[in-house]
Formats: structure tokens, sequence, C-alpha cells
């Protein structure tokens, strides 16, 4: 319930001003938006690098943007696939998409990363 209609009028601004050319600084932030193309988004991490027992995933301190690329979509396929598999079925998914899904199912198969996802989707300090 809202006490007025500010903050809807705020959320509509904010949705409409991102469509602007040039108005996120970087064209390409808006494609890398939560829930952009049918998937829900990657887990998001910051520091420090260790926070109440959690670490950031080795992989996104490697350096390596090829393996950090292939992690976030593996693990926003996962997030998808726990937490809305419904979206899955519509969502565009290319050969790569489909190798990681079954990289994912044969994971909670064997007791995995994803067979009992209890990490935060959201660490912050």
């Amino acid at each position: 319930m809202l006490t007025g209609g500010e903050t809807a009028a705020l959320a509509v601004i904010e949705a409409t001003v991102r469509l602007l050319p040039g108005a996120l600084g970087d064209d390409g932030s808006a494609d890398s938006d939560s829930f952009e193309g049918g998937i829900l988004d990657w887990p998001h991490y910051t520091r420090p690098a260790e926070w109440r027992g959690h670490q950031v995933p080795e992989v996104l301190l490697s350096g390596d943007h090829g393996r950090v690329r292939r992690w976030r979509r593996k693990e926003a396929l996962r997030a998808t696939r726990t937490r809305r598999p419904d979206l899955l079925s519509a969502a565009p998914l290319g050969a790569e998409d489909q190798a990681l899904l079954r990289e994912i199912e044969d994971e909670a198969r064997v007791g995995g990363p994803g067979a009992l996802d209890k990490r935060p989707a959201v660490l912050h300090k």
C-alpha cells in the first residue's frame, strides 16, 4: 500500500528515463538488467571477499572475463531454474545455455552447487 502516488510516479519515471538514449551512461547497461531476456539475474557480490562466513566465488576474483561471463550466465540460469522454472520454456536459450542447464541438472543430481542452494543472492558489507 502506498501512502501517496509519489513512489509509484518515481518508479514510472525511472523506468521511462532508462529507455532514453544516453540516460544510463552505457547503452549496454540495460541489456544486463535483472530479468533481461526472461532469465533472472545472477548473484551479486561486493567487498570484502569474505563476509559473515560467505566467500566470493574464486572465479569472480580471477580476472578471467570469459570465466566470469560463463559463471554469471550459469548462475542466472540456476536462479531461474530454482525460483521460476516456468520462465525457461519461453526464454531464448542458445546451445551454450542448454549445455549450462545440463551441467546444473547433473550437479543437482549428485548434490553439487544447485542441490541445496542456501547462498544469499546478494552479499553486502
